[in-house]
């Protein structure tokens, strides 16, 4: 049986190889490229992203990764997005005052985390949703979040037709986003690259099911 071909986007982006040896470790054939050819091709696109909104935003309209995210899901291609990889998944980000536009997958805001301590740093239970592929035996694991941005809501509209979101949530301060299964758009807040055997299971479940 062949394995499973995950690209992880190259766009100029920090720590992008840890993420690919993580996905190795769970059996995927790993390809760091922002080749269009090969993005669009791969059974599992991989958005990584660590620094500001706005700079990551920036970063993938320079390799044209907005688009290439949305063909992809156009096709019911599955894409993962990883810290501000995930981040950038919304409508906008505030940063500082300032707002910036996101790629606009998921509706709401990105903004600072109200918290007494911020970066949030360190290890952190979730709260799974229910059925949740990504989550699936790992429901009650701690994972490893770094980050001072996060988006709080996801003001869907209820529609019969579609189904909605699986969303699991964090706290630190106040309740988060911690991560999103959404058809073949999953991300998560924090780093399950550097979440130890967690981690790594996580990666699997989303790397069995492209």
């Amino acid at each position: 049986m062949t394995a499973p071909s995950v690209v992880v986007l190259d766009y100029g982006s920090g720590n992008v190889h840890s993420a690919v040896k993580a996905l190795e470790r769970v059996g995927a054939q790993v390809t760091l490229t922002a080749d269009r050819t090969s993005v669009l091709a791969a059974d599992g696109l991989l958005v990584p992203g660590v620094g500001a909104f706005a700079a990551v935003v920036s970063q993938l309209e320079s390799v044209r990764g907005g688009e290439l995210i949305g063909r992809r899901l156009a096709g019911s291609r599955p894409v993962l997005g990883i810290c501000v990889g995930m981040q950038v998944l919304f409508e906008r980000g505030v940063e500082r005052g300032e707002a910036v536009d996101g790629l606009g997958e998921w509706p709401g805001t990105v903004r600072a985390l109200r918290a007494d301590i911020v970066p949030h740093m360190g290890w952190d239970t979730v709260e799974a949703a229910p059925e949740s592929v990504l989550f699936s035996g790992i429901e009650d694991e701690r994972f490893y979040f770094v980050h001072s941005y996060a988006a709080t809501e996801m003001p869907i509209d209820a529609n019969p037709r579609r189904r909605p979101p699986r969303i699991t949530w964090a706290e630190h301060g106040e309740r988060f986003i911690a991560a999103v299964e959404n058809g073949p758009l999953s991300a998560t807040q924090f780093h399950p690259e550097k979440s130890g055997d967690a981690g790594l299971t996580l990666l699997e479940n989303w790397v069995r099911s492209l």
